[in-house]
């Protein structure tokens, strides 16, 4: 009975509900970004059953909408909560850092450095000797797992600093040469 008075006091309507509707929103977005992250990456077992919760969460949070249509704090609390969880997903989404990525390097400088020390640190390397709008150039390709796109990138800058370089994420169709 005493809970039924707790959930009637104006700090409970205007502080407590507010914020729970606010973290069940940053916890909600946070899901979908990493659901929609694991379907990208072809990692397709756990997306339904994030996508199940995140949906139940959703579904609370706007029940308390409903539920409080005269509370205007809840409202910011959902549009705050949304924002937030936006940047939250962004944040988990870069530390698990899952998948692989296409490092396409443009040298005009010889690249054999480049490509040994890549070769040392157990990175499969692609070369083409192409021609540049500037004469011959080397293109050096090596796919990556994004937790080692770093090390790749010390490389580029250690041995080739002048480099031209693009990232692109990639889904592995078929086995590769893959750092352990």
């Amino acid at each position: 009975m005493s809970n039924i008075f707790i959930i009637d006091t104006p700090v409970f309507q205007w502080v407590v509900l507010p914020i729970l509707i606010f973290m069940a929103r940053v916890c909600d977005v946070s899901l979908d970004t990493i659901r929609i992250m694991l379907l990208t990456k072809g990692r397709r077992t756990l997306v339904p059953i994030i996508g199940f919760f995140q949906t139940l969460i959703w579904l609370l949070a706007i029940r308390q909408i409903f539920l409080n249509l005269s509370n205007i704090a809840c409202y910011f609390a959902f549009a705050g909560g949304y924002a937030t969880g936006t940047y939250v997903g962004m944040i988990i989404e870069e530390k698990l850092a899952i998948g692989h990525e296409l490092i396409r390097i443009i040298t005009h400088k010889e690249a054999n450095e480049l490509i040994e020390a890549f070769k040392v640190n157990g990175f499969g390397v692609t070369t083409v000797d192409a021609k540049g709008a500037r004469g011959n150039v080397n293109i050096v390709y090596t796919i990556a797992s994004r937790k080692k796109t770093n090390k790749v990138i010390e490389l580029i800058k250690k041995f080739n600093p002048k480099a031209f370089y693009t990232i692109e994420d990639v889904r592995p169709a078929k086995e590769s040469v893959f750092q352990k």
